[in-house]
């Protein structure tokens, strides 16, 4: 008698709970609805290029711009990266359409049981919808945008898309946004060229590009280097005797600033003057610009 009364107000509790959470859920849906990006804006996210002197032969003068950006399309991008992104970060990427229900619980299951959060359960492109459109806040309003427009992103773009998108906009640390960026910053080499353990270094800084910054703290880059391999062995992306060797390997990592082939700074600085006032500051310094 007791227990069916019981089971009735939980079924009562929990059945309240659902519509509660589902009027929230539409509430929320039409206080942002006006915010979300629309297709054009997502595509069209701009890059933000240096603008790069050269002589007439092609040898480089100078660039100017304080972001270090190489767009580089998803043909371009080597497996190696995506597995190492995949395993660490996302590795239901496929599996889900913009927020991954598993991978929430997960977190909610280590915080409370472990006490901790061992893993996040932002997805890549819950990631991307953060870094590209919103604020790093702390907030929950901002939260419930990045899950809207993560959403809203996976229904637009495919998700070869969203990680092309995501390893050209994403911030790597000493300027470089972008992976063919960092890969030129950190090791002067384009991404191709890049051994194992360097790939596992860079997919390793979007977590926290400051904190795992190779040149300023190179033990906590090997640490976060190690924690990808050791998730790309889990998944299966590489063996263990691959693993093994590429644990062993030191950090390599040194900066490369722009190779200046040709000096001429007066040259470049008359250029740059000459850009600034035909197309201004901001436009010189970001659209890409090849003068020469």
């Amino acid at each position: 008698m007791y227990l069916m009364i019981w089971l009735k107000r939980l079924f009562k509790l929990f059945l309240f709970g659902m519509i509660s959470g589902l009027i929230l859920i539409v509430g929320f849906y039409f206080y942002i609805k006006d915010e979300l990006p629309t297709e054009e804006v997502i595509r069209d996210v701009r890059f933000q290029i240096p603008m790069k002197v050269y002589t007439a032969d092609g040898e480089l003068i100078s660039q100017f711009g304080e972001k270090r950006r190489i767009p580089l399309h998803y043909k371009e991008l080597p497996q190696t990266l995506i597995d190492a992104l995949l395993a660490t970060e996302d590795s239901r990427f496929y599996h889900h359409y913009g927020i991954d229900p598993i991978g929430v619980l997960r977190a909610a299951f280590d915080t409370i049981i472990l006490g901790k959060r061992t893993r996040g359960a932002s997805t890549i492109t819950m990631q991307f919808a953060r870094n590209a459109f919103l604020t790093l806040d702390r907030t929950v309003i901002r939260k419930v945008k990045e899950i809207y427009i993560a959403i809203h992103i996976e229904q637009l773009l495919s998700k070869e898309e969203i990680l092309s998108l995501y390893f050209n906009k994403t911030f790597f640390g000493n300027r470089a946004y972008g992976a063919g960026a960092a890969a030129q910053v950190y090791y002067g080499k384009d991404l191709d060229q890049l051994t194992l353990a360097q790939i596992a270094t860079i997919a390793g800084l979007p977590k926290a590009p400051s904190n795992y910054n190779p040149l300023r703290y190179p033990e906590r880059a090997k640490q976060r280097r190690n924690i990808v391999l050791s998730r790309m062995l889990t998944v299966g992306a590489i063996d263990r005797a691959t693993y093994e060797d590429a644990i062993a390997q030191p950090i390599t990592a040194k900066h490369h600033g722009a190779k200046i082939t040709a000096y001429a700074p007066y040259v470049a600085e008359d250029v740059r003057k000459k850009m600034v006032e035909k197309y201004g500051l901001e436009q010189a310094y970001t659209e890409g610009f090849n003068v020469y």
